[in-house]
């Protein structure tokens, strides 16, 4: 029995694969194992023989990814798969790969960790019907511990397979990403419908780069104020994360420095996107939300926003008021956030939108899919039309409300059996407001998340959200406020509730 246990993060598989401060996890053993694992529930899922299935292979710009890649084909193709390299691409053209009618793809991977540091990679499983679940990856795990069956698998495929002579994945995913920009505005590639458009992109030196290369420069548009284009593993320049703040600062520098009339910032592996208006002014977390919003509800009016648990106040008027949208804040997780959107459809409710502050987003219209780059195909589309008349981007949430204030904290817990002591806190805390026995605290309802706790004006004017975090031994801890100082009278008024509880340690509210 082999121990993969701690390579699953949620609904990913995610470890060390370069040598450094942690050992190695991520190696060969494991790639082969978990993809000759896949193999084997793809081929149970579809009732398929394992000689019968196409698997898609693709990584984003790590220098772990090559070896990795070359290690899951090796695997797949040990029980009979056929293995499709498609070399450096993003994670949501490796879900196309399974609905593209040129490939379809039965099932593919993904090799990444998304944004973090380069020794770590990882992978993310795809079906026609969407990436895997915690309780797939579970099961995954358990096959490749325990080995695949001997009557499922197939002798060794040899030999390796190709597309077309000319066509790629990324071509074909680049291709519909331009069919959406030209339908978008009624024109098509010759009529050049981005001419005039300047925009800057940040790849991070992630696998973003051909957004800029081959989705807006073929349509005319001014990519000239683009930075780290070019993959490079190592991320010298900065974190490829939306949510870094260094990677904000140097695409809002970059907008300002070449008057660009848009700015976008994506991932390593381009799931996740946010932007910069033409004042150089991020558009993210609760912004980028707000406009994700816009454009989803263009011709369905009342939609239901699904976002996570993090959101703000101002955020939830503007869907609610401004746009006439229903808001449901649910939880953090970009796939419980998703799936919620999910089951909202199909119990009759419309939801167009579920999206994470992250920069998560997948759309209805999209297969609820989370992809950086559909969104950014859709906020170009936008900034197109607004520049036809003399607008730009930021036009389209300038009635959203900004907090005054706003601050994460993360809250260690010390208990060695963690989540249930930070269950305890929970109830402990949740009981304590709804006894009236903390000044100008309530209780937000309904709420899905941990507790989230209104502050009135007398106490700070805002709000608190407390939670477990989904994967560490961590509280979080959000706070806004709407006046000078009520930051601090908030979470002063927390930490004095959380002294009692020693096992978690509330210092950094102090």
């Amino acid at each position: 029995m082999k121990n993969y246990a701690k390579l699953q993060n949620g609904s990913d598989i995610r470890g060390v694969a370069l040598p450094g401060k942690d050992p190695v996890n991520l190696d060969e053993a494991a790639a082969k194992d978990l993809s000759r694992a896949f193999a084997l529930w793809l081929s149970e899922k579809l009732n398929k023989d394992a000689g019968e299935l196409l698997i898609a292979v693709g990584r984003d710009s790590r220098i772990s990814g090559p070896q990795l890649s070359d290690w899951v084909c090796e695997g797949l193709r040990s029980c009979g798969a056929r293995a499709l390299n498609c070399g450096m691409c993003s994670t949501p053209a490796m879900f196309m790969a399974c609905r593209f009618p040129e490939i379809k793809a039965d099932g593919s991977i993904m090799i990444t960790a998304s944004h973090l540091p380069m020794e770590r990679n990882g992978f993310k499983y795809f079906t026609a019907e969407g990436g895997l679940d915690k309780p797939d990856i579970t099961a995954l795990i358990k096959l490749a511990e325990a080995g695949a069956a001997p009557e499922k698998l197939m002798k060794p495929f040899e030999g390796e397979v190709k597309l077309p002579a000319g066509s790629s994945l990324m071509e074909l995913y680049t291709a519909h990403l331009r069919r959406v920009i030209c339908d978008g505005l009624k024109a098509s590639e010759k009529d050049m419908p981005l001419k005039g458009l300047k925009v800057a992109v940040d790849a991070g030196n992630g696998a973003g780069g051909f957004f800029a290369k081959a989705v807006l420069e073929p349509l005319g548009a001014d990519c000239s104020g683009s930075r780290y284009l070019e993959p490079d593993g190592s991320f010298p320049n900065h974190q490829p994360n939306p949510e870094n703040a260094a990677a904000m600062d140097a695409i809002c520098e970059a907008v300002k420095s070449s008057g660009a009339d848009l700015g976008i910032i994506f991932d390593t592996d381009v799931d996740r996107a946010s932007a910069v208006d033409s004042r150089g002014e991020p558009i993210s977390r609760n912004e980028i939300v707000a406009l994700a919003a816009v454009l989803a509800s263009e011709g369905h009016p009342g939609t239901t926003m699904v976002t996570d648990s993090i959101t703000s106040t101002q955020l939830h008027d503007f869907l609610e008021k401004d746009l006439g949208l229903k808001h449901l804040r649910f939880q953090r997780g970009y796939k419980n956030v998703i799936n919620k959107g999910l089951a909202l459809n199909a119990e009759g409710t419309d939801c167009q939108l579920a999206i994470e502050t992250s920069g998560h987003a997948a759309l209805k219209e999209n297969y609820f899919l989370d992809d950086g780059a559909y969104l950014a195909t859709k906020i170009v589309v936008k900034a197109a039309q607004l520049k036809a008349e003399g607008r730009f981007i930021e036009h389209c949430i300038a009635s959203l409300k900004k907090p005054l204030e706003a601050a994460e904290f993360r809250l260690p817990l010390l208990a060695e059996d963690f989540a249930p002591y930070a269950d305890k806190v929970l109830e402990g805390l949740k009981a304590a407001v709804e006894s009236g026995s903390i000044p100008g605290f309530s209780l937000e309802l309904p709420n899905y998340e941990g507790i989230r706790i209104n502050a009135d004006g007398a106490h700070g004017d805002g709000w608190l959200l407390i939670r477990k975090s989904l994967h560490e031994p961590l509280m979080p801890v959000n706070i806004e406020s709407n006046q000078p100082g009520g930051i601090n009278t908030i979470k002063a008024a927390l930490a004095e509730q959380l002294k009692a509880y020693t096992e978690l340690d509330s210092s950094k509210l102090k």
